[in-house]
């Protein structure tokens, strides 16, 4: 059955970002009923045309359980991703979670980059200007809005 294994063990809270273009963290929280035992394992998928994935680099928490994982040379593609986390135990069967993200949404951008002022003492007053931040997945700058804050001392 898909939800064979015991109740509430689970894996709770997950979530992932990507970050500095290429980088995603994933983590979670053991089930709240998970035997002490239970280990978690982490597998992606991202796309349908590629392989599943385990994790290579898993975050341990105090008792050695696997609560997270960083992966390196991650890129954004069109499809949803598909992750699974599963687990193991010596007491009993543990259930799995699954999730599909579109990793553009889970993307954190850099700030933009090469930020210029140039101040000028009559009335033209100051130009900024900037080049769009590093992204995977974004080649057209029209795409990003910007805001600027400017405050007086």
């Amino acid at each position: 059955p898909v939800f064979a294994g015991m109740n509430g063990s689970a894996i709770e809270n997950f979530s992932c970002v990507i970050y500095n273009i290429f980088l995603m963290n994933c983590t979670w929280q053991a089930g709240r009923d998970a035997p002490a035992d239970t280990q978690y394992f982490l597998y992606w998928q991202n796309s349908r045309d590629e392989e599943k994935m385990e994790c290579e680099l898993y975050i341990k928490d105090e008792n050695c359980r696997n609560t997270g994982c960083i992966f390196q040379n991650v890129t954004i593609g069109t499809e949803k991703a598909y992750f699974l986390v599963n687990g193991s135990s010596k007491d009993s069967l543990i259930q799995f979670y699954d999730e599909y993200i579109d990793l553009y949404k889970i993307e954190i951008l850099t700030a933009p980059l090469n930020v210029t002022t140039h101040c000028t003492r009559d009335s033209a007053g100051c130009i900024i200007t900037w080049h769009p931040p590093l992204t995977s997945h974004v080649t057209k700058a029209k795409c990003f809005q910007y805001e600027i804050s400017i405050q007086n001392k």
